[in-house]
């Protein structure tokens, strides 16, 4: 899935970029396979930023405000939702189970369950950081173009 967006901060290996929103995505009728309607619906309508590898390109070749074009595995978002969602959904439910047999008491399953849910929120971060400059599975820049500027015109009499 290829997508567009802007340049908002370089880091020497990555590029944060705004992904471009359209007001019109919920009326567009290839809203089901258009990956920005995707994006803009992960994103509640919000400003999304993603973090885009640079490969074998120097980051001193990027300014802000530059337009890029960047691609998304197809299967990263599918396993990204599936590890940000179930990960905590699923270590409550140890959790709560682990506690719960053990003792009798509601309370601590209610508070294991707490435990594990925030357990599961650590476990996604720590994946996050492990896997955070794997190229395959972030955004790959595809190409890019500087916005043109226009130059003051010099006043002659």
């Amino acid at each position: 899935m290829q997508e567009s967006g802007r340049v908002v901060a370089i880091e020497p290996d990555a590029l944060w970029v705004e992904t471009i929103q359209r007001s019109t995505c919920g009326t567009c009728a290839a809203q089901k396979g258009c990956g920005q309607g995707l994006l803009n619906k992960l994103g509640d309508g919000k400003r999304n930023h993603l973090r885009v590898l640079l490969g074998d390109t120097p980051a001193s070749e990027f300014a802000l405000d530059d337009e890029v074009q960047f691609s998304v595995p197809e299967n990263v978002l599918l396993k990204g939702a599936a590890i940000v969602y179930l990960t905590p959904l699923l270590m409550m439910l140890l959790g709560m189970g682990l506690i719960h047999e053990l003792t009798a008491s509601d309370k601590l399953a209610a508070l294991g369950a707490l435990t594990g849910f925030v357990a599961g929120f650590g476990l996604v971060r720590v994946h996050a950081l492990f896997t955070r400059n794997r190229p395959e599975l972030q955004p790959q820049l595809v190409s890019h173009s500087r916005p043109s500027r226009s130059q003051p015109q010099s006043l002659s009499l």
